[in-house]
């Protein structure tokens, strides 16, 4: 699967106005790797969101910390199977060919957390999603609940904040590294 994406170009200018008006600014901050990445998983998720993006992230940071990978790497996500933190394992499994089929991926049934272990060739790494992050995501939430409840309104909400967290975090920075 990483190397179809590899050959694969995608558009830029074929997209909704708000993904299409991040996308220069996006890819040439963060890589057109990411790119494509984050349109696999949220085209596969069926939404723009919050966590299947930081999924798709963590997984390519965790490639880069490890080594290309073409689909050797395992996952444990300690995301868990309940949304919202769950969808994080959409973009773990988009960005790194650890899928359910192929067997590499585990989900822990402990508390759920933006966290997943990395195993590539005997060595494992820890990515967490560092604890400034992860209260930005939970208060953003909260406010929209807050003022729309859960109604169209909100999942615009959603997705404006999916956008900027897309287009603002950097992969690089966003994680602890265990």
């Amino acid at each position: 699967m990483v190397g179809v994406l590899r050959s694969f170009d995608f558009p830029i200018d074929s997209y909704t106005d708000d993904v299409q008006s991040i996308a220069e600014a996006t890819i040439r901050r963060f890589g057109a790797r990411e790119w494509k990445l984050v349109l696999l998983t949220n085209e596969i998720h069926g939404h723009l969101g919050i966590y299947s993006t930081l999924g798709a992230k963590m997984g390519l940071c965790a490639e880069e910390l490890l080594g290309d990978s073409e689909g050797s790497l395992s996952v444990l996500s300690y995301a868990g199977f309940r949304p919202p933190v769950s969808c994080l394992n959409d973009g773990l499994q988009i960005s790194t060919g650890a899928t359910l089929g192929h067997g590499l991926i585990r989900v822990s049934d402990e508390k759920a957390r933006p966290e997943a272990a990395f195993t590539k060739d005997g060595k494992t790494i820890l990515l967490r999603l560092k604890k400034e992050y992860r209260e930005r995501i939970e208060e953003d939430i909260r406010e929209g609940v807050s003022r729309f409840g859960h109604s169209p309104e909100y999942w615009d909400y959603v997705r404006s904040l999916a956008l900027r967290y897309w287009s603002e975090w950097d992969r690089t920075l966003i994680f602890d590294c265990l």
